[in-house]
């Protein structure tokens, strides 16, 4: 079947599973080609799965070595001097892949790509945007929205970003030959990277996102940056048009927060409010789509098997495996 849900015991179980899921799908691709891709995602919920995969790579069940990557999103305007100092800044997402995946491999990958967010000057974008107002276009009906700018544009800054950021991200993707397995997580709304809710799904691939203010301040508040000042207000992401092209795709949800948006996305209508809902879609044309969930995110979903069976998607309990 297209989609398959899996509900798990908690997250240690989850992350077991999943791992268990993605490793099987690599050894598979491994026979079949040379090198692979994998699509990364960042935050909680892929982290005990990286372990398993870093441990499961180290004993030898698959060559590392065969594997290129691309992650999802990245800030733009973490504090730092230069490129490099964002880069590697303790809250980008290029230092957490360090941290919680790229670092424990023995055998590094052939190459790991994050989104050119460290590239980007946030005083110039900010000054760009606001000198050259028809450049560029709001995307979204929510608060946080995408950065659509323009092809031919009177700001040569802007035009860089579009032209070197954004679409060369793609084009690199495509050049790999496109994401053969894509692993992502949910935001609370349904989100995925920040491909936030109400963000069109057309022409959504690569994106420049502007950080609605609650992001901003929940980001200073939780610790994360001293003051709203120093903390990213924009971020580059793979949208879920470009996240969904992956050959499979493996989604990871654990906790009540994530619940809601997990059930609509597969019982409710295709929306732009709930963006992993454009799975659904996907699922028509591509090969696999896996839910993995904890049993607090997948509960409503156990309990409308009939329903699910009826749209043609298998669930499998292990709750009490």
């Amino acid at each position: 079947m297209p989609i398959k849900v899996v509900i798990t015991k908690d997250f240690e179980h989850l992350s077991k599973v999943a791992a268990d899921i993605v490793k099987g799908k690599i050894i598979e691709f491994l026979k079949k080609k040379k090198e692979i891709v994998l699509g990364l995602a960042t935050g909680n919920s892929p982290t005990g799965m990286y372990k398993h995969l870093a441990q499961a790579a180290n004993n030898g069940e698959f060559d590392s070595g065969r594997i290129r990557s691309f992650n999802l999103d990245e800030y733009v305007g973490l504090p730092g001097e230069n490129a490099q100092q964002r880069l590697m800044h303790p809250e980008s997402y290029c230092y957490f892949m360090v941290q919680e995946f790229f670092g424990l491999l023995k055998r590094k990958f052939i190459e790991t790509n994050v989104p050119y967010g460290s590239l980007i000057e946030q005083k110039i974008l900010m000054k760009e945007l606001k000198k050259f107002p028809g450049d560029w276009t709001y995307r979204g009906t929510d608060a946080g929205k995408s950065i659509a700018i323009k092809q031919r544009t009177g700001s040569q800054y802007l035009s860089w970003v579009r032209k070197e950021v954004l679409d060369a991200y793609a084009k690199k993707i495509k050049k790999a030959g496109e994401i053969d397995i894509q692993i992502i997580g949910v935001g609370g709304r349904g989100h995925v990277g920040f491909h936030e809710s109400g963000i069109p799904f057309r022409g959504s691939a690569v994106m420049l996102v502007k950080l609605d203010d609650n992001t901003i301040g929940n980001a200073v508040a939780d610790g994360h940056f001293p003051s709203v000042k120093d903390s990213p207000h924009y971020a580059i992401s793979m949208g879920a048009e470009l996240v969904y092209r992956a050959r499979n795709v493996v989604l990871l949800a654990n906790g009540e927060r994530k619940a809601e948006s997990v059930t609509r996305s597969l019982l409710g209508e295709v929306t732009q409010e709930v963006p992993i809902s454009y799975g659904q879609g996907y699922a028509k044309s591509r090969e696999n789509l896996i839910y993995v969930l904890d049993r607090i995110a997948g509960r409503a979903l156990l309990s409308k098997k009939g329903e699910l069976k009826a749209k043609g998607i298998a669930v499998e309990d292990r709750t009490t495996a």
